[in-house]
Order: structure tokens, then C-alpha cells, then sequence
């Protein structure tokens, strides 16, 4: 069933005639010859869209609407009429109409605005209820309720019971230190501390004292002994973000610390053993980095005990909403604003949109919403223009045009980056797809950044 729909027109053989072709597209249909028999059906009745013609003996259909729209919000009215004008359309919307149409209405045009207000009524519903939800979870819980946010959900708490060194990977943005941080409240190191770094953050030349540690003078500036990061994690949690970014000279290091578990700070003579479960994260493909030579494989299996992959933003589908109200009472709240949800439409453009930042995109996005809103809703025009603008693109040029045609070359390059970007950059996982060798996915991959055809 499409939706459940009331037909209001005091032309009793018009309704019939509405019912048995709206019935055909798969709409449960009832009607009614009266205004006020149709309001007093709404209070009862279960219903996805009114549609009420505009002149009627009694209440009219503007009446009508007002009514609906002021005692059930949710239920959005199409109001029909013969007299086309322009004043009669702003009287209409005026009086919270969902649409508008003129007879006489064809089966297309009204399964057309019928669908739409059925789905503006659902997305309307699933805010509502994404609003009330955000209330109950915590700003740090892996959220969402799509199938593959589930999941996570399941292999998270497995993972947190074991000891192992634990992989995250996943697009920029997507969530990796979310899970890493979930991982460690499930285990049973909760109670002590988390430790993060980002490795790609640090310079090189500092980066082995923060994790190791160093003594005072073992180098310049060096005034005083100073405690590594594996040691300060102890009885807790290590999170070493980007260590796809670890350089190479660092590799073998961490390598020894983590088959030893013990750290021998800079300038010291003895090592120091640590407590401390090592989760890492990084949204590099380190097997394709490993192949390249810029990652040891020793390295990389040490690491990979468990793995974690964070699904992107992109397929978690209606998580976007529930996310984006999460982030929108976070930024209204601390910025005094008085915005308290989406509409329908501005719902519409964020679920179509691809999000290649992630979350943290989409915080952002929602944050600036919140501080340029002018109601109590955001609209779409308060979104950015990439957002609003937004429309899925083509591998192909559909074009009767021979000027404007591609070769097969071209064609090939288009696909290949397009299956490149709907997997997040994971050149291992798009060569699959593609039917490749990474090495011919690699080298074609070099020779369109250098511009050779």
C-alpha cells in the first residue's frame, strides 16, 4: 500500500471516480461529501494525506486545510480546484497546503503530488522520532540504527572482551576514535586511562619521545625526564591514530615495543615494561601500503589481530538524521540558539547527499545551519551549496552530441575513479571490483594524475 488517503468533494460521482483510479496506483482510499465529517474522520481515522477540493457548499477546502494543518500537523493536504489563479494558489499554501493542483487532475499528476506528501509525512515522523531518540543516548555511543551500525555494534563489545591489538580503519571522518573509545568502555580496561595520539599530527623528530618517552639530557632541551605515552596508558588503553602515517624509520620500534611490551625511554639504559592495550587506526589501505613500500609487513600483522571497519557515512542511510539532531542540540545549545530540528525538505538534501567528510562533515555542515537559521527549524536554504546543490554524478555523457562524446579511455578512467571513491579510496577493495590487479589499477591510476591518456 502507497498510503492511506481521504478524498473531501462535495461531488459525490468525483470521488468515486478518485477512489477507483487512486486505488488502482495502490492508495487505500476512503471519502466524503462534507468538510466537516472529513475533520471529524482525522481525529479517528489513520490517514497519510487529505485531498479536498477547494470550492464546497459549507467549509471550504482553505477552511478545511486550516483546520488540519492547526489540530494535525502531520497530515499534509492537497488542495484541489478548478479556478487555476495565482491568488487562489498563495491561498492555498498560505493555508498550509502541501500542494496544489488545478482540474481537471490527471491520475499521474495527483500519484505524483500523493507520493510526495506521503513521503513528507514519513520523513516529518522520522524526525520526530530521531528528535526524541537523540535524547536518550549518549554523545558517545556508537549511534544509528541502520543494519551496518548494528553490526559495529555486535563486533565492538566481541572485540572489547579480548586483549588483542585491534585495527580501525576507515574513511577520514567516519568515526575511528568513536570506536575506539567504545571499545575501551566495554572492556574490561574501562576504569583506566585512554591515551590518543594522532601520529600524523607530530613531527617525526618528536614523535618517538612522546610515545617512548625520553630522560633529561638524552637530547637538546631535554630539561627534565619526561614519561612515555605507552607507559602513561598503563592499565588502559593506547589509541595510535594514522598510523598508516607512522614514518618508516619509527616502524620497527614500535615493532619491537609491541612483541616485547616494554619501551626503553630516550637516553635510558634498561627498559620499562607497560601495561597497556594498543588499539590503532588509519584511513590508508595498509596492505596496498605495504606493497608499496611504505609499510612493514611485519608491522601490519601485529597490528591486525582484530579488525574494525567503520562503515562511512554514506551507507548508514536515516543515521544521517539522527546524527544531524545530535549535532544540532549540541551547536544550538552552545550557541544560545533557539532551533530546535530539520524540515522535511532540508532532511531530503542531507539524506541525498554523499557525505566524503564523514561525520565530521556533516557536524560541521549542521553547526553552521544552526548559527545562520532564521525559524525554530532549519531550512535548506540554511545549508551549505554544496549540499543543496548536490546531485549524484554519471560515469557516462548522455549526449546525441558527436562533439561532446567520449573515448573509451575516458569512459574506463570515469568508472574507475567513481568505484575508487564509492569505496573510500581502498585501492585493494576497488581493484576486486574492477576485475583488477592492484599493480594495473596502481599504474593506470599514475598515469591519469600525470595527464597521459
Amino acid at each position: 500500500m502507497k498510503g492511506r488517503v481521504l478524498v473531501v468533494d462535495d461531488d459525490r460521482d468525483l470521488c468515486e471516480v478518485l477512489e477507483a483510479r487512486l486505488a488502482r496506483r495502490g492508495y487505500a482510499v476512503a471519502w466524503c461529501t462534507d468538510a466537516g465529517e472529513a475533520f471529524e474522520r482525522l481525529a479517528s481515522d489513520a490517514l497519510d494525506v487529505v485531498v479536498t477540493d477547494l470550492q464546497m457548499s459549507g467549509m471550504n477546502g482553505l477552511d478545511l486545510c486550516a483546520r488540519v494543518v492547526a489540530n494535525r500537523p502531520d497530515v499534509p493536504v492537497v488542495v484541489i480546484t478548478a479556478f487555476g489563479s495565482v491568488d487562489t494558489a498563495i491561498a492555498a499554501i498560505r493555508a498550509g497546503a502541501y500542494d496544489f493542483l488545478v482540474k481537471p487532475v490527471e491520475t499521474d499528476a495527483l500519484d505524483v503530488a500523493l507520493t510526495r506528501a506521503v513521503q513528507h509525512r514519513a520523513l516529518r515522523e522520522e524526525l520526530r522520532r530521531l528528535r526524541a531518540l537523540v535524547g536518550e543516548v549518549d554523545s558517545e555511543t556508537l549511534i544509528g540504527e541502520s543494519a551496518c551500525m548494528r553490526s559495529l555494534r555486535e563486533l565492538v563489545a566481541k572485540v572489547a572482551a579480548s586483549d588483542a591489538t585491534v585495527l580501525v580503519s576507515g574513511e577520514t571522518g567516519s568515526g575511528k576514535e568513536v570506536v575506539a573509545r567504545a571499545i575501551h568502555a566495554a572492556s574490561p580496561r574501562a576504569s583506566g586511562p585512554f591515551v590518543a595520539v594522532n601520529c600524523a599530527a607530530i613531527p617525526e623528530t618528536l614523535l618517538e619521545s612522546e610515545l617512548f618517552g625520553h630522560v633529561r639530557g638524552s637530547f637538546t632541551d631535554a630539561r627534565r625526564d619526561r614519561t612515555g605515552l605507552f607507559l602513561q596508558a598503563n592499565g588502559g588503553t593506547l589509541f595510535l591514530d594514522e598510523i598508516g602515517d607512522l614514518p618508516l624509520p619509527l616502524q620497527p620500534k614500535l615493532l619491537r615495543v609491541l612483541v616485547e611490551r616494554s619501551v626503553r625511554p630516550l637516553g635510558a639504559d634498561h627498559e620499562l615494561p607497560f601495561d597497556a592495550r594498543v588499539i590503532t587506526a588509519t584511513h590508508r589501505d595498509l596492505r596496498a601500503a605495504v606493497e608499496e613500500g611504505h609499510f612493514r609487513e611485519d608491522l601490519f600483522f601485529r597490528l591486525e589481530v582484530l579488525t574494525v571497519e567503520v562503515p562511512p557515512l554514506r551507507a548508514r542511510g536515516a543515521d544521517v538524521l539522527l546524527l544531524a539532531q545530535r549535532s544540532l542540540e549540541r551547536a544550538a545549545r552552545t550557541g544560545g540558539r533557539r532551533v530546535v530540528g530539520l524540515t522535511p525538505a532540508a532532511a531530503e538534501r542531507l539524506l541525498a547527499y554523499a557525505w566524503p567528510g564523514n561525520v565530521r562533515e556533516l557536524e560541521n555542515a549542521i553547526e553552521r545551519a544552526v548559527a545562520l537559521a532564521s525559524w525554530e527549524q532549519i531550512v535548506v536554504e540554511d545549508l551549505p551549496a554544496r549540499i543543496r546543490e548536490y546531485r549524484s554524478s554519471d560515469v557516462l555523457v548522455a549526449s546525441q552530441d558527436p562533439s561532446e562524446l567520449v573515448t573509451l579511455e575516458e569512459v574506463e578512467r570515469r568508472y574507475m575513479l567513481r568505484v575508487l571513491d564509492s569505496v573510500g579510496g581502498n585501492k585493494t577493495l576497488a581493484a576486486r571490483i574492477l576485475g583488477l590487479d592492484r599493480r594495473t589499477l596502481y599504474r593506470k591510476l599514475e598515469r591519469w594524475s600525470r595527464g597521459v591518456a
